[in-house]
């Protein structure tokens, strides 16, 4: 259920990133601190992690309340707990990555919303439902795949490095986009 609901709080978290600054006219006045436009995309895109963290930490109560009232006390898998907020992570800084873009390309924060979550919805489920349409293996390219890899305990260095490589590709959009304008 998380990754649905980040499909709307990360995008309506970004959506002010970019677009509202250059809707202000304030994007050229932080082009020209002593910043590099890297340093600009990656402060606002941490930024957002933090917030997300930060979203996710009071959730850490739900696990120590079904550990302490189960049957026999501490009955839970650690491991996919553990899996399952790696899992959620990985996917909001994908999200976070595809909201920043979509700000960028937008000077609209209402349009840069809608993008995000069509963008943000594709990628996780565009390519499951592709892959169940055809028998293709294209399943592996979706976020959903990866997720539920993490989410069930085991965290593969191949599923880190695609979240990381999508968000990378989007940073990179995103530098691509401001640097245009």
């Amino acid at each position: 259920m998380a990754p649905w609901v980040f499909i709307f709080l990360v995008p309506a978290i970004t959506m002010k990133s970019f677009a509202e600054e250059k809707k202000q006219g304030t994007l050229e006045l932080l082009l020209t601190k002593p910043i590099t436009l890297l340093q600009l995309i990656l402060g606002k895109y941490l930024g957002v992690l933090v917030l997300i963290v930060f979203s996710l930490l009071p959730t850490l109560l739900y696990i120590y309340t079904v550990q302490q009232l189960g049957n026999p006390i501490g009955n839970i898998d650690l491991g996919a707990t553990f899996g399952a907020y790696v899992g959620i992570f990985c996917v909001a800084a994908v999200y976070a990555a595809v909201g920043i873009f979509t700000s960028a390309i937008s000077n609209n924060q209402i349009v840069a919303f809608l993008l995000a979550i069509i963008i943000c919805f594709i990628l996780y489920y565009g390519f499951e439902g592709i892959a169940e349409i055809s028998d293709l293996a294209i399943r592996n390219f979706g976020i959903k795949y990866h997720y539920n890899t993490i989410s069930n305990g085991v965290i593969d260095s191949r599923n880190i490095l695609y979240f990381g490589s999508v968000a990378a590709l989007f940073l990179f959009f995103t530098k691509l986009t401001i640097t245009q304008k």
